[in-house]
C-alpha cells in the first residue's frame, strides 16, 4: 500500500510539474502571438500607407495618348 501511494505521489508530482511547464509555455506563446499580431497590424498599416502614396504618385503622372 505504501509503495502504491509513493508511486501515485510521484505520478501526481509529475503531472503537476508538467502542468506548470505547459502553463508557462502557453503564457509565453500567448505573449508571442500578441506581439506578432501587433507587428502584423503595424505592417498592414505600413503597406496601406505605401499604397496610398503610390496611388497619389500615379495620379500625378500625366496621361499621354499613345
Amino acid at each position: 500500500m505504501i509503495n502504491e501511494l509513493a508511486a501515485l505521489e510521484k505520478k501526481v508530482s509529475r503531472i503537476v510539474s508538467l502542468y506548470r511547464s505547459l502553463r508557462s509555455e502557453n503564457d509565453d506563446l500567448r505573449a508571442r502571438l500578441e506581439r506578432m499580431q501587433d507587428e502584423r497590424n503595424r505592417l498592414e498599416k505600413s503597406v496601406a500607407d505605401a499604397r496610398q502614396r503610390l496611388e497619389a504618385l500615379v495620379a500625378q503622372i500625366p496621361e499621354t495618348d499613345l
